[in-house]
């Protein structure tokens, strides 16, 4: 029987091309959402990908969104932590509410979602959690301190989960894209991209989403089970560590 994956905000940018190409690899996936439903169902129509609304930033409703999920597929074997959003500002302008959203989202979003994972994962020997953080998380950037705080945390959380989970036949593992062709990159002034971005990243250009996707696909399959607790970089050169 297939496996089943389950990518949060994985019907749209990155997350859409996560989801595609591990049903494309035979994956039984579930695609979470949580605000455009209109996106999250036409991409249904596209793929025939099953979408599940849920918030991740909140306990109870990721618990339920998995219990409905492993009710239609079954039970998960590869969680991509995937889903995330930005409220960008100087340290001395951020609100209270932008710091907040981004951490429960971001970072309190891992916790709500293996932990109702962990526990079928350890007790069938098996599971893939594959995080998805940032190279603002490696390097910091400049109005991104909430931001590049929870993508930090992700790989603190994926190193000490890969610890307590090997033994389980359990790996965890992140992936940290740099700037990626995606619809919020599409909206920074063609100036900007000329002057400010691509003259930073070595390659010359913006990595692709099908980039991050077939890295996912490396580490979640079962041959991948030596890699544990990794953050592999894709960045085009831009930071190297």
């Amino acid at each position: 029987m297939a496996r089943v994956a389950l990518v949060t905000g994985g019907t749209r940018g990155i997350g859409a091309a996560i989801s595609r190409a591990l049903a494309g690899a035979g994956y039984q996936v579930a695609a979470s959402y949580v605000g455009n439903a209109g996106a999250a169902w036409s991409f249904h129509d596209q793929t025939g990908i099953q979408v599940f609304q849920w918030d991740v930033a909140n306990f109870e409703a990721c618990a339920a969104g998995v219990r409905e999920v492993e009710a239609a597929l079954g039970p998960i074997d590869i969680l991509v932590n995937n889903a995330g959003i930005v409220r960008d500002a100087t340290l001395h302008r951020m609100t209270r509410q932008q710091w907040n959203a981004v951490i429960r989202t971001d970072l309190d979003s891992l916790f709500n979602m293996c932990r109702p994972v962990i526990e079928g994962m350890r007790a069938r020997k098996f599971g893939r959690i594959i995080n998805i953080s940032s190279i603002n998380g490696q390097k910091g950037q400049v109005g991104q301190t909430n931001y590049a705080a929870a993508k930090a945390a992700e790989l603190g959380f994926t190193r000490a989960l890969a610890l307590e989970s090997a033994r389980s036949g359990i790996t965890v593992n992140a992936i940290c894209p740099g700037y990626i062709n995606t619809e919020m990159l599409a909206a920074v002034p063609a100036d900007i991209m000329q002057s400010a971005i691509l003259p930073r990243i070595p390659v010359g250009r913006l990595g692709e989403p099908e980039e991050i996707a077939r890295a996912v696909l490396f580490l979640a399959a079962d041959e991948a089970g030596f890699i544990t607790g990794s953050t592999l970089s894709i960045n085009g050169g831009q930071h190297m560590s």
